[in-house]
């Protein structure tokens, strides 16, 4: 993420709540909020929030997928569609 231009520190939020909302919420870009100049939260909109969850998700389910053509839990494909060919036959 890029936070070259959304940096403000917590006081910034305090004074400015209902501006930042808007500007975030207008552009997608999230903005990093400091306390004592180290790095505290991330505000962003709640799309692309729900973009990010469902992008993780996604990921997480390859991770599981590789993990088990790793431990061999997979069939080939060929079998697969004969069984569902068959399925379908039925």
């Amino acid at each position: 993420m890029k936070f070259s231009t959304q940096v403000k520190p917590i006081s910034y939020l305090k004074s400015h709540a209902a501006e930042i909302v808007k500007d975030i919420t207008e552009s997608r870009e999230p903005m990093l909020i400091t306390q004592n100049g180290e790095a505290k939260l991330v505000v962003m909109d709640v799309k692309s929030y729900e973009e990010q969850e469902q992008t993780l998700a996604l990921l997480k389910i390859l991770a599981l997928g590789n993990r088990e053509i790793e431990q061999g839990k997979f069939r080939d494909v060929d079998d697969v569609f004969a069984e569902l060919d068959q399925a379908d036959q039925q």
